[in-house]
């Protein structure tokens, strides 16, 4: 903490959008409170004054995907306190980290062939906690306004950020919407962490996951229930890896490996 008894926050970018970073300048009624409750050390797209030293938290947004990216990221864990994963390309690796080793390395072939590779060199596309311990997850594509707000104020008094451990569904049926898996629409609210009060399916429109994978997803039975439902196969892989990450790759290998035989 800075001898103004503030604590020193660093938000930091990795390969993404650059959505979340994006989200906390949205917050345009409360971007003064949060610049006067803390000290920015860094903040790219805020800030041109920015110091690498000790933090009390970091923000990590976006997927590792170069070498230099991982240099990085351990640089800043090794300097703060603790470390955030922000959003969903930082928590599971984002849609770039979908394909396997194997389809990551064909594509790079096709776009870039024997170009060599001077400034930093790419690697398959991972979550920050592939690489380094994280402390609090804070997912999303992007992260919402309330949500970061609901963290950062935990965070500034001491508290641990919320948790999101169970579906959509749940929130859903509290909210006392029709199940759109039974009026025949694909949705993966059983699949995608609550937190963002089933926005989608409020409306009819289906969950699309993009908060990323609920703790104890049932894959298995989502994958199987759609197919019984006579959706597309491969619709129903793409969609369910959309904002799964590397989470998923496993599991989606599983069936890959059995389709093969």
């Amino acid at each position: 903490m800075s001898d103004n008894n503030k604590l020193k926050i660093g938000i930091y970018e990795l390969t993404g959008c650059a959505g979340d970073a994006l989200l906390i300048l949205d917050c345009e009624m409360e971007l003064l409170d949060i610049f006067n409750a803390v000290d920015i050390q860094s903040f790219l797209m805020a800030k041109s004054d920015n110091i690498d030293g000790d933090l009390d938290v970091a923000l990590v947004e976006g997927s590792v995907s170069t070498e230099r990216e991982i240099e990085e990221l351990k640089d800043i864990r090794k300097r703060s306190s603790i470390v955030v994963a922000f959003g969903l390309c930082a928590t599971v690796g984002g849609i770039q980290a979908r394909f396997s080793e194997e389809e990551w390395t064909q594509n790079l072939k096709e776009v870039y062939g024997d170009t060599e590779m001077t400034h930093t060199k790419a690697v398959h596309s991972k979550p920050i906690d592939a690489y380094i311990n994280v402390d609090f997850y804070l997912p999303g594509c992007p992260v919402g306004k309330d949500q970061f707000l609901n963290f950062f104020t935990r965070v500034v008094q001491g508290a641990p950020p919320e948790s999101y451990p169970v579906p959509v569904c749940v929130t859903c049926k509290y909210n006392e919407n029709d199940c759109l898996l039974n009026k025949g629409i694909p949705c993966l609210g059983p699949l995608t962490a609550d937190g963002c009060g089933s926005v989608c399916p409020n409306h009819d429109v289906p969950c699309y996951g993009c908060w990323g994978p609920a703790e104890g997803a049932n894959l298995t039975s989502e994958y199987h229930l759609l197919q019984e439902k006579g959706f597309d196969i491969e619709a129903i892989k793409k969609r369910m890896s959309n904002y799964s990450g590397s989470k998923f790759q496993e599991f989606f290998e599983q069936f890959k490996n059995k389709e093969s035989k």
